[in-house]
């Protein structure tokens, strides 16, 4: 009975940390998501692009990477995080959102041209 225990508590003290590690790998892929998200919302909103990546890096895992791409009327937001703990293994988290840009003020309708009012 001695020799089984020996055995097998290693493998569930080595399975119990794979879980744990799943759990933390989960944990920034959603913080990302979060970051990108929230960095797209306010790219789309046409913040600077400074203020863009600050908000993203606020909600992101800590030390991860976020890019700002416009083009065509859609903003990406890219944000790249290492996995917590392990920093040696060859894989990243990362996360991708895009949004639609908004207008500016000033590009609708000038005060000569009223909305809604037939002539």
């Amino acid at each position: 009975m001695t020799a089984e225990a020996a055995v097998v508590l290693p493998v569930l003290v080595v399975f119990a940390m794979a879980l744990v590690w799943g759990l933390l790998v989960v944990a920034a892929q959603i913080q990302c998501v979060d970051a990108a998200r929230a960095g797209a919302r306010a790219a789309a909103r046409q913040d600077p692009e400074d203020a863009v990546v600050e908000l993203a890096r606020a909600a992101a895992p800590r030390g991860a990477r976020v890019t700002v791409h416009r083009e065509a009327g859609l903003v990406r937001v890219v944000v790249v995080a290492e996995p917590p703990a392990l920093h040696g293994l060859p894989f990243e988290v990362r996360e991708e959102a895009v949004a639609s840009a908004e207008q500016t003020v000033g590009t609708g309708p000038t005060a000569a041209e009223p909305v809604g009012v037939d002539p």
